[in-house]
């Protein structure tokens, strides 16, 4: 199971925290965990390329966590739209794979 953590400052989405594998399937098969790994570095990639901003970042790929966060001072209306797109992709994934991911 992977839980994703979304980060609001004054009600915006600034961030994002995902933890653990999917475990829908092995290391190499896993479409889910694929999609949610490739939705979450586009929106990093998006942010400094697009936005034009460096997020604070931390990964480890052993233990399948990633965090994307940026300060409040860098946010702008890209940087609001590249994080809503990434909500609504996760958003996505939870409700056609339900006990593979959970959004808290």
């Amino acid at each position: 199971m992977t839980t994703v953590s979304l980060f609001k400052v004054k009600g915006r989405l600034c961030g994002f925290q995902i933890k653990g594998h999917t475990g829908y399937a092995q290391a190499g098969e896993d479409i889910v965990c694929a999609a949610l790994s490739f939705l979450s570095i586009t929106c990093a990639n998006a942010l400094e390329q697009i936005a034009k901003v460096i997020p604070d970042t931390d990964t480890d790929e052993e233990t399948g966590y990633l965090k994307v966060q940026l300060e409040e001072h860098l946010l702008n209306k890209q940087t609001d739209t590249i994080f809503q797109v990434f909500h609504l992709g996760v958003q996505q994934l939870s409700d056609s794979y339900p006990e593979y991911i959970r959004i808290l």
